[in-house]
């Protein structure tokens, strides 16, 4: 945006309809915003692609506040990081698209205590773990 006045006006009026689940709000209003007041226009668009994009992952954080379900993803961050990042990135190593999925496979199953059942049954249990 061309100035933080601007900008700070546009965020207050479209972090509630994001809180709140509202992309297609959210896009409406984006799309609304007089070009000569956006400094990169390309940045404009890639989000509202984003928005368009995601729309059927984006959720009400409003909704989820009320259940006490978290609202960030620390949690899948940090799984993520356990899972894959510290042998596939961390070594210099270079993976096909197949080879990480496989590796993340194994990995989430060795952590998760479930190898014995898995390489016996071949199934999983499926357990939520709050």
């Amino acid at each position: 945006m061309k100035g933080s006045i601007i900008r700070n006006e546009t965020l207050d009026e479209l972090k509630p309809l994001l809180w709140y689940g509202l992309t297609d709000g959210a896009v409406v209003h984006l799309e609304s915003i007089g070009k000569d007041s956006i400094k990169k226009i390309e940045s404009l668009n890639k989000l509202l692609e984003y928005l368009k994009r995601k729309k059927s992952y984006i959720p009400c954080y409003a909704v989820r506040k009320e259940q006490n379900l978290c609202n960030s993803s620390a949690i899948g961050e940090k799984m993520n990081d356990l899972v894959v990042s510290s042998r596939q990135k961390h070594n210099g190593m270079s993976w096909s698209k197949k080879g990480s999925l496989g590796l993340a496979t194994i990995t989430a199953i060795k952590r998760n205590k479930e190898n014995d059942k898995w390489f016996e049954t071949k199934c999983l249990d499926f357990k939520l773990v709050a």
